[in-house]
């Protein structure tokens, strides 16, 4: 398919048709048949519903709080992670302001804006109603964040962004492919594994973890097979279904994490109406939405990192390429001790049974 779609018109024809086959067919899923990035499909619209800004992503994210309250989506193929609240305390570091912090109880997200490359402004119809939001995408055309407009948002300030930060250039970008999701960087072939065990026992800081997975030149999935004993268990795959459902049924708070390369976004809250449709297990909360395909998790963790304030678990889902697609923790502040309710949950999971060797 992709080989014939060579303009925005071929482009424009096949989707057309793809969608008069499958009307309810959502974008992302359009794109990934057509063999286009999302960002090619969502520029036909161009001229109409869909107005390109300027590439100015500090700044835009700057200017969302007068906007009232908004709805924060980030997602990867298989998770995506939805939160409304208020953009506010929106902050950038680094010598060229690449990473980037939105710290609030509602709207928490880790930015590292180096891939952010396109930004658009979107009006999707929604039945009688059109659902406004803005839309961003890294260089190979995948969205990395998207931002939409509730019912108690300001529109006339969200109109004035957009008259701000429109860009001059509305003509469409090349065709492009549709950006297959990338797999960790391998490990380096010899690790000192007395060396990183004696690492992971010393931690102060759970924040610390990644840099010493990159000390050691390890990928996150091959540093839990080597793990120091009692700090890292493989679970059943339904263990995060089960999670989530003992999870609502004690209200305990937990803290949810989903991303992709350039977007980290974290719920901190309980999690009451838990629903199952085919392979996808969804939190269905007004400010809080999770839609995770179980088809996607090739592998559950169980994890226990060192910290100043005692051990902290979480639960680690990886994809079949060893991509960390989500994880959870229970609730809990620095120098707080994590949570006696969330180990207890933890505690009754089920561990993956590994078979004994012949």
């Amino acid at each position: 398919m992709e080989n014939q779609l060579n303009t925005p018109q071929d482009l424009a024809q096949a989707y057309a048709a793809l969608q008069a086959e499958t009307p309810h067919l959502r974008i992302r899923q359009a794109a990934q048949k057509l063999g286009v990035a999302e960002l090619s499909l969502l520029e036909l619209e161009l001229g109409g519903r869909c107005i390109r800004l300027e590439n100015k992503p500090q700044e835009i994210l700057a200017s969302l709080a007068p906007l009232g309250r908004l709805m924060a989506l980030t997602r990867n193929p298989y998770v995506v992670h939805e939160r409304k609240g208020i953009y506010e305390n929106v902050s950038f570091m680094g010598p060229t302001q690449q990473v980037g912090l939105v710290v609030n109880p509602d709207i928490d997200l880790r930015l590292f804006l180096s891939s952010w490359t396109h930004v658009y402004a979107v009006g999707i119809p929604k039945g009688k109603e059109v659902l406004h939001g803005l839309q961003f995408f890294d260089n190979r055309g995948e969205a990395v964040h998207k931002v939409y407009c509730t019912k108690e948002s300001n529109m006339e300030a969200y109109q004035q962004l957009l008259d701000k930060f429109r860009a001059e250039d509305q003509s469409p970008l090349a065709l492009l492919p549709y950006p297959h999701w990338e797999g960790p960087e391998a490990s380096k072939a010899e690790v000192d594994v007395a060396a990183f065990q004696e690492d992971w026992l010393n931690l102060q800081d759970t924040h610390d973890f990644f840099g010493m997975l990159k000390r050691h030149g390890l990928a996150r999935q091959d540093a839990l097979r080597l793990a120091p004993e009692g700090h890292a268990r493989q679970m059943e795959k339904a263990a995060v279904s089960q999670m989530l459902e003992k999870a609502s049924e004690t209200g305990q708070p937990i803290m949810v994490f989903v991303g992709n390369k350039g977007c980290i976004q974290i719920h901190t809250g309980p999690v009451k109406r838990i629903v199952e449709r085919g392979t996808w297990i969804n939190v269905m909360d007004p400010d809080f939405n999770l839609h995770l395909d179980l088809a996607g998790v090739a592998e559950a963790w169980w994890v226990r990192k060192p910290s100043a304030d005692g051990i902290v678990s979480s639960l680690e889902l990886f994809d079949e390429q060893g991509e960390l697609i989500a994880y959870f923790f229970g609730a809990r502040k620095p120098g707080i001790p994590e949570r006696e309710d969330w180990r207890a949950l933890l505690n009754t999971l089920p561990v993956l049974v590994q078979p004994e060797s012949v």
